[in-house]
């Protein structure tokens, strides 16, 4: 190739998604597996969600609404906010990305944890950021040691909460508390993907419930709102952050189907109940399953929890005697988190039945 491609490019790696085996697993075969991997909501969608999509199918010949308005106002309903607070996106990697390209320029440092979400880290590098990170202490995010990382090249400190793939969270205080001591100038994204999981756990720091002029506070209708597959999520912070992220949006995102699709789940409460519900009920059934087997884990508040293996070696071949069995987990060497594996939870017969593969598994490695 004769293109001058720059190295920040060519040393990326591809975002491997936790539903890809490999190429040669076509999307029928993997249908037949259960997938724990993707922390997706094993109920589905929202039956609302779904009839707001066939009531819009004569619309996808027009282009979507630029600022996504109805579902802005909403959201901003919902959320108790001004509908200049918030932006809508292609899920928070789409958002990550503008934040990124907003916030920091070429050689600028992100400041994170290392086992974070990886989307910060691909978002990161290929915009030419520096990504420096912090250590997780018990697998949680270290926030005084973020605060002793800052430096004058710091332009974006990004936090998750509770923590992907560890499941972890930290609380009102520790955040408050760390708040104050980050400069006005650094720009603070906090990313609440499984905030609706966590949100009723004491002491749980609600993001929207701040207000600090240098945040941004992400959420996503992915997960607890089964709408992963149309990939819509918002951010929400002061007006003048707000604007002048809608400066460097695509102009057409989020589409036609996933604006409306995300009006109707919004209004079905009784299918987020629903899935509150199974989440609890199957991840207390995980723990206790792993508490019996002694399989130490990382304490969980979202809808997935993460066990830890002694080697990278033995959490691989327990990814692969799970998947011989037909459960699929995910391996979190790509995370910073090499002795890891995070197992979403499912429906209860899913469960019922990945708990006897796991136990076989554990027993043969």
């Amino acid at each position: 190739m004769k293109l001058k491609i720059t190295d920040h490019i060519i040393n990326l790696k591809p975002y491997k998604s936790g539903n890809m085996l490999d190429k040669s697993t076509s999307r029928d075969d993997f249908k037949k597996l259960i997938n724990l991997a993707s922390n997706e909501n094993q109920l589905g969608s929202s039956p609302k969600a779904k009839q707001f999509i066939v009531d819009a199918l004569g619309d996808i010949s027009i282009y979507p609404d630029t600022a996504s308005s109805e579902l802005v106002g909403k959201l901003a309903e919902h959320l108790g906010k001004n509908p200049s607070e918030i932006i809508c996106g292609s899920g928070s990697d789409s958002l990550l990305a503008y934040i990124v390209t907003t916030f920091s320029d070429r050689g600028d440092e992100i400041l994170t944890a290392q086992g974070t979400f990886i989307g910060i880290y691909t978002n990161s590098n290929k915009q030419g950021r520096v990504v420096k990170t912090v250590p997780l202490i018990d697998y949680k995010f270290d926030l005084n040691g973020i605060i002793d990382a800052i430096n004058p090249n710091t332009k974006i400190i990004y936090l998750a909460n509770p923590n992907n793939p560890t499941g972890t969270m930290f609380t009102h205080q520790e955040f408050v508390s760390f708040m104050t001591k980050v400069p006005d100038h650094i720009l603070v994204v906090l990313d609440e993907a499984y905030y609706l999981y966590s949100q009723d756990y004491p002491d749980y720091p609600s993001g929207l419930s701040y207000k600090y002029d240098n945040m941004i506070v992400l959420q996503t209708l992915s997960k607890s709102y089964g709408l992963a597959g149309l990939r819509i999520g918002y951010a929400v912070g002061s007006s003048d952050l707000i604007g002048l992220l809608y400066k460097v949006k695509l102009p057409f995102e989020p589409n036609n189907l996933a604006q409306k699709a995300a009006l109707g789940a919004l209004e079905d409460e009784e299918f987020l109940q629903r899935t509150k519900v199974l989440n609890d009920k199957t991840l207390k059934q995980m723990l206790a399953k792993f508490d019996e087997l002694g399989v130490k884990y990382a304490p969980p508040v979202a809808n997935f929890v993460m066990i830890v293996f002694e080697t990278e070696e033995k959490a691989l071949n327990f990814t692969a005697k799970c998947l011989e069995n037909g459960v699929v987990v995910r391996p979190l060497a790509s995370f910073g988190i090499p002795n890891g594996v995070r197992i979403s939870t499912g429906t209860e017969e899913q469960i019922h039945y990945a708990l006897n593969v796991f136990e076989r598994a554990l027993k043969e490695i």
